[in-house]
């Protein structure tokens, strides 16, 4: 029989082998590290009694007795659970329901830990977003202190939103030997629409709207249990775990409290006894898998630092030159807010993880010979699941799109190319989203306006002093600077100007959002301006161009000249000071440069 298998597009062989060949070194030291942590039986055999005896004190008699015998497996628990997270309030009683359905399985669960979990909408634009990239850093600490206790045969990881996953995914990494099952719990049901809220806060910045108007559309998006239904970076860490192969198939997108939400959740804990080691899952070939995701759908720029950062927790060295050349063949087939008007629910009703998956093998655009939790290629996620009088099954994807207006086949994509671009040029490179940007605004040359926050550029914005064409120059936001918070607060104002017809861009060595939107964004600027990068030298009414058909960023300043310049005197020390940032210090000391993952963890190593 003639072989059928799609030949791999020649770009991805080629970023895959490149990613390969400077990875050999620190794969090969991860793996041995790997190798050596492995047993062949129960992890807690031979313990110590004492210590035995402590780590299983509390559990019930009847789990004592299988603990005893030392034969069947134990399975611990990481929860990022909190009731103050939308996303990860459903994980209430997940430990529970979890013990139970591993008592089922002649197995045993217990909590190991629990990760912190803070939401950047509840903290955008206060001090204590100064915290949030380097809490991923945190939850990588605390995952690995959890299962430092070296009890546990398998690893459940509870948890969903921006930072929690991608540290929670670091974390388990140091534990790669044993088989580790991330555990969505799914989006609230849609309210008012995402394009509806962006133009009442659009108003409420104009002072069209009160506060009181405000308030109501945003209740009214953000309404119950689950994760926020635009496409941030929430919902594509779900799409990196799906197609990554870490999390069941079709799991990312159904809402909690549902029968087949509570089945899979079930499924999830017998993954756990079965499935291959997380190291053998997460390969060179995962990450450039997940890239390709990231790209196919819009996805948040957050990952331009975030799958960098999980990357190397597995000995794997990517860069955004991977991201740029995947992009310039990996075809736009997701349109979800902030890129388009549906949500992660119309995209999932579509045909969803299935479908899209199914799309990019069929044309060679990600790896199919990969391992999952399933054990079996990636193939196996060309599924969707579903309960057959009951019971959890998995049937093939839909052959068509439901709405191709959310999610079109590589036949027919929104765009060529994929929804993030590397920029580069005097200064330096930075990540732009362009799949929400239209092509007339992805090019902007105009006269620079330099701040040193978003309140400042706020303040301008409100004195009227931005009624021009302008590329707002938003510097010191870079990981050692302040810990690199999101600027979303800049959203509606910039968004505002470009509707007046003004030509309008940002420009930072700080973080946008996993929503970033319609406004052209160079983001992640490395270096950045603490680390004497040029972006600190530019001055107000120096003409800079940021051209996402050419990649190219730049000020219109001879090299010399700007070299020439002093460093402006900013002075940080506030930074540091309130809200808990004293204890972050050491973080933004350590931090790696933006295209290295922005981590203390790794540094630039």
């Amino acid at each position: 029989m003639a072989d059928t298998t799609p030949s791999l597009n020649p770009a991805l062989q080629r970023v895959t082998e490149r990613i390969v060949e400077r990875s050999r070194d620190s794969r090969a030291t991860y793996l041995t590290t790997l190798a050596g942590l492995r047993k062949p039986g129960p992890y807690r055999a031979g313990m110590g009694c004492a210590n035995m005896a402590h780590a299983f004190a509390a559990m019930p008699g009847n789990d004592k007795l299988v603990l005893h015998q030392e034969r069947q497996p134990n399975i611990g628990i990481v929860t990022a659970y909190n009731d103050m997270l939308s996303a990860h309030q459903p994980y209430e009683h997940y430990p529970e329901h979890i013990r139970a359905t591993a008592r089922t399985l002649g197995a045993t669960a217990q909590v190991a830990g629990g990760v912190p979990a803070m939401c950047d909408g509840v903290t955008q634009g206060y001090e204590g977003m100064e915290l949030s990239l380097f809490s991923r850093d945190v939850i990588a600490l605390a995952t690995a202190v959890a299962l430092s206790h070296n009890v546990f045969d398998g690893v459940l990881c509870l948890g969903i939103c921006d930072k929690i996953v991608p540290g929670l995914v670091i974390g388990a990494l140091q534990f790669g030997h044993l088989p580790v099952v991330m555990v969505p719990a799914g989006p609230m049901t849609s309210g008012l629409s995402n394009d509806e809220k962006a133009k009442v806060r659009q108003q409420y910045a104009q002072g069209l709207v009160d506060r009181a108007a405000l308030l109501a559309a945003e209740e009214a998006a953000y309404h119950g249990a689950g994760t926020c239904t635009f496409y941030g970076t929430a919902n594509s860490n779900q799409m990196l775990m799906e197609i990554m192969g870490l999390q069941l198939p079709g799991s990312s997108f159904v809402n909690p409290g549902t029968p087949l939400r509570t089945a899979l959740t079930e499924h999830a804990v017998a993954c756990a006894l079965r499935a291959p080691a997380m190291g053998q899952i997460v390969t060179e070939k995962t990450i450039v898998n997940a890239i390709v995701g990231l790209l196919a759908t819009g996805g948040s720029t957050n990952h331009t630092l975030h799958l960098v950062a999980m990357a190397r927790a597995a000995g794997i060295r990517i860069d955004w030159d991977d991201f740029a050349e995947l992009s310039s063949v990996v075809p736009l087939l997701a349109k979800v807010y902030p890129n388009g008007k549906a949500d992660v629910n119309h995209f999932h009703a579509a045909g969803g993880m299935g479908f899209l998956i199914g799309q990019l093998l069929s044309v060679g655009l990600l790896h199919a010979d990969v391992s999952t939790l399933l054990g079996e290629g990636l193939q196996r996620y060309a599924t969707e699941p579903w309960l057959d009088q009951g019971q959890l099954a998995w049937r093939a994807a839909p052959a068509t799109s439901g709405d191709t207006s959310v999610l079109r086949p590589v036949s027919a994509p929104f765009t060529p190319d994929g929804g993030l671009k590397r920029l580069q040029g005097k200064l330096g490179r930075a990540v732009i989203k362009t799949s929400a940007v239209k092509p007339e605004h992805q090019r902007v040359l105009a006269p620079a306006v330099v701040v040193d926050s978003q309140q400042a550029l706020s303040d301008l914005f409100k004195q009227g002093q931005l009624e021009r064409d302008f590329v707002a120059i938003v510097r010191h936001q870079g990981p050692q600077a302040n810990g690199m918070p999101e600027l979303h607060k800049l959203t509606p104002i910039l968004g505002i100007q470009q509707d007046k017809g003004f030509k309008v861009a940002l420009v930072t060595d700080g973080r946008m959002s996993g929503a970033s939107g319609k406004v052209p964004a160079a983001i992640h600027v490395t270096p950045e301006a603490v680390c004497g990068g040029h972006i600190a030298r530019v001055r107000n009414g120096d003409m800079v161009l940021l051209d996402c058909e050419t990649g190219t960023l730049d000020v219109l300043v001879d090299e010399a000249e700007l070299t020439e310049r002093p460093l402006p005197e900013v002075n940080l020390s506030a930074n540091g000071h309130g809200h808990g940032r004293e204890l972050f210090g050491l973080f933004r000391r350590q931090a790696g440069l933006a295209e290295n993952g922005a981590s203390a963890l790794f540094g630039n190593d």
